[in-house]
């Protein structure tokens, strides 16, 4: 497989330093740093992006995540692994990625669930992260950027 471009964060170093501000920015609320990678991991998934499930899924291995959950992330319902909190991190996610699918915007199911765990600064810190991921996953995915390839 062959990218059908070269990565945008290298034609557009400009952009991507905007990119990496926002990132960090974006990790300054009240969510714990494994909840941040389960949800790019669950939309890189849901999104097909190759690169973003291995750069999180190394991310995520060197902050102390198990090999069980990391293997379960897309059947998080069925898994015993995972935190309330982290379900309704996860919930969130696959509302927010699948706008498009369902016809609907999150559901207030949802939005409660994941409000009963984070308050607002946390709620704005998960949906500003699942954005993110799903900025990348549609630019790195769009332009069949190869697993492996990027280098932090």
């Amino acid at each position: 497989m062959q990218p059908r471009i070269n990565n945008i964060a290298q034609l557009l170093p400009e952009a991507f330093k905007l990119m990496v501000e926002l990132g960090q920015v974006s990790q300054k609320g009240n969510v714990p740093e494994k909840t941040l990678n389960l949800v790019h991991l669950r939309s890189s998934q849901i999104n097909g992006c190759a690169v973003c499930l291995d750069m999180h899924g190394k991310i995520a291995m060197k902050h102390g995540e198990t090999g069980e959950r990391l293997s379960t992330v897309a059947a998080w319902r069925e898994a015993p692994w995972f935190t309330d909190a982290e379900r309704a991190a996860l919930a969130l996610t696959e509302q927010v990625t699948r706008l498009a699918d369902k016809g609907e915007e999150v559901t207030d199911e949802v939005w409660k669930e994941a409000a009963r765990h984070y308050d607002e600064s946390g709620l704005a810190t998960l949906v500003l992260n699942i954005a993110l991921s799903n900025f990348y996953n549609r630019m790195n995915a769009s332009t069949r950027q190869i697993a492996g390839s990027l280098r932090w």
